[in-house]
């Protein structure tokens, strides 16, 4: 009984209390169950601006943050971070193991930065960078996981070997400022070479010092589609786990699609990109045991340079992974030139609809209703009955159309339906 009361303990101290009707009955009668999950799904269109200076201390926020650091006993601090948490209302993710945390989470306003607040009174994590942006429909995540996980970020044969605390083994970190500046060096020498400024080209540029330099998005493909710093090229992966960028044994081995494939180790700036950082701190470390030198990437990702640079450079929305999906640079930084962003995607080959290859207006994903694919995509108008392709229509397990932009649940959740049916508004 101890053993089962410990477990209870340890499980449902995240959650805030529950009505009368859902309390445990006998000697575990001082433990509450959890709520239901809420289940919110934004059907609005693209996130509108949001000042954060107008926040109320009930507006829901997201909360991202990551930091290598060794933690001796991460199971006891996975205990302490639930217990600070109890009664506190935040849903996401939050993994803890012996090379630091990585979190995303929602809340309203108090709860979220509360969290962030206390984490940053321990000395371990004093300088840790905490990313917020508006969660305009409640919570962007369906419930809390906080866990120790052996590896912070997915990755194929996981991080525990790598050497993430050692910070001479990442990638140099440059500022939002810092990077710009690289980026406007490097338009401004192609401009010079060529007459016109050609930034779709995913061949090495130079930068004023003459030294060649590479933008690599180290990211997956469907977020490509939505949003890329231009020159980057499209990534060739759909899944971080199975990234391979530059890790063929010989150049004699590697695919010719790698943008690292011919790259000239000792003389080439590899600036590298990905939402938060963290991906890219975790990849910098393989490609240095590969013999990459010259590895920078960008503090804070993508997310911190539109908050402090705005769209410069970027174009189109930033893929996010929570319930948002897509949102655009106005959304870290209001008042964002949307001109400029509609200047850089007419020569991009950004937004393009899976079906039929053309260009889209909203730069929202969203998955086929076949359950058997599943496929996050991008599409121009609604008429393959929500599904990707013509083959999927005809799929056994179809789940129905759903209007504007909202999301399906998890697939579970539609076993009690007649899949097979086509849908009423379809």
């Amino acid at each position: 009984m101890a053993a089962t009361v410990a477990r209870l303990q340890l499980h449902l101290r995240v959650f805030p209390a529950t009505p009368p009707s859902l309390q445990l009955q006998g000697p575990l009668s001082k433990f509450r169950l959890p709520p239901p999950p809420t289940r919110i799904r934004c059907s609005s269109s693209s996130p509108t601006t949001v000042a954060y200076q107008t926040l109320r201390r009930d507006d829901f926020l997201v909360v991202t943050f990551y930091k290598f650091v060794p933690l001796h006993d991460p199971r006891a601090e996975v205990a302490t971070h639930l217990h600070f948490l109890q009664g506190r209302d935040i849903h996401g993710r939050i993994y803890i193991n012996e090379q630091g945390i990585n979190a995303q989470y929602s809340g309203p306003h108090k709860d979220a930065l509360a969290y962030a607040d206390w984490l940053r009174k321990d000395h371990r994590f004093s300088d840790l960078l905490v990313q917020t942006s508006p969660s305009l429909c409640g919570h962007a995540f369906p419930r809390l996981k906080l866990r120790y996980k052996p590896s912070l970020v997915q990755l194929e044969g996981g991080c525990s070997h790598l050497p993430l605390v050692d910070p001479s083994m990442r990638a140099t970190p440059l500022t939002p400022s810092e990077w710009r500046e690289r980026l406007e060096n490097r338009k401004t020498l192609d401009v010079s070479s060529s007459g016109t400024a050609d930034l779709s080209s995913s061949e090495t540029a130079g930068d004023s010092s003459g030294r060649k330099l590479l933008l690599l998005d180290v990211r997956n493909d469907y977020e490509w589609d939505i949003g890329h710093f231009q020159g980057a090229q499209r990534p060739n992966v759909d899944c971080f786990r199975s990234t391979s960028f530059g890790l063929p044994e010989s150049e004699q081995e590697m695919d010719s699609s790698d943008p690292l494939n011919g790259i000239d180790k000792e003389n080439t700036d590899i600036l590298m990109y990905c939402t938060g950082g963290i991906r890219c701190d975790v990849y910098s470390t393989i490609l240095r045991k590969k013999g990459f030198r010259n590895l920078y990437t960008l503090k804070g990702g993508v997310s911190n340079y539109l908050k402090n640079e705005g769209s410069a450079g970027w174009v189109g929305n930033l893929f996010v992974f929570d319930g948002r999906l897509s949102l655009p640079p106005a959304t870290y930084k209001p008042g964002a030139d949307d001109d400029d962003q509609l200047r850089n995607r007419s020569s991009s080959e950004l937004g393009r609809c899976y079906p039929c290859g053309s260009e889209v207006v909203e730069l929202r994903h969203r998955n086929c209703a076949n359950i058997d694919c599943n496929r996050l995509y991008l599409r121009c108008v609604e008429e393959l009955r929500g599904c990707c392709c013509k083959s999927c229509t005809a799929a056994p397990r179809l789940r129905p159309l759903l209007p504007t932009h909202q999301r399906y649940e998890k697939w579970h959740l539609y076993r009690h339906l007649d899949l097979g049916a086509p849908s009423s508004s379809s």
